[in-house]
């Protein structure tokens, strides 16, 4: 059974939290992509819209949204995200992720995109992060 740890990022209040997600909510994320639109249900926000920007695997490599599927493979990248460039023209062979979650994803990097009636803090609880 698949088992996630979705990190909503809130950009009003510049905050973020981790929620663990399992059982029939994490297979209702298996097969999104990264940009995705998803239902706040899933992580205990009733009425919130959740757009999916990113995530890592099992093994830390990170998802990009131009490689499609849920498969890992080694490029040859000049910039973001899973390389940041030291020297102006600098690449380097990195391996990544591709854009669909699949059980092999750890974490879910989202952004809140649509507000519900409660605020966040009092569904998710004041642990959020700076």
């Amino acid at each position: 059974m698949p088992e996630f740890k979705v990190v909503v990022a809130d950009p009003e209040k510049a905050r973020s939290y981790q929620v663990e997600v399992k059982g029939e909510d994490a297979e209702k994320l298996i097969g999104k992509r990264i940009g995705d639109v998803i239902d706040g249900e899933i992580v205990g926000l009733p009425g919130y819209k959740l757009k999916i920007t990113g995530g890592t695997d099992k093994d830390g490599f990170p998802m990009r949204p131009d490689i499609h599927g849920p498969v890992r493979v080694r490029l040859l990248l000049s910039g973001p995200p899973g390389f940041r460039p030291e020297r102006k023209g600098e690449r380097r062979r990195k391996t990544v992720r591709g854009n669909t979650i699949s059980e092999d994803i750890v974490q879910v990097n989202t952004v809140i995109v649509e507000y519900g009636d409660k605020p966040v803090e009092e569904l998710l609880g004041e642990g959020g992060e700076e």
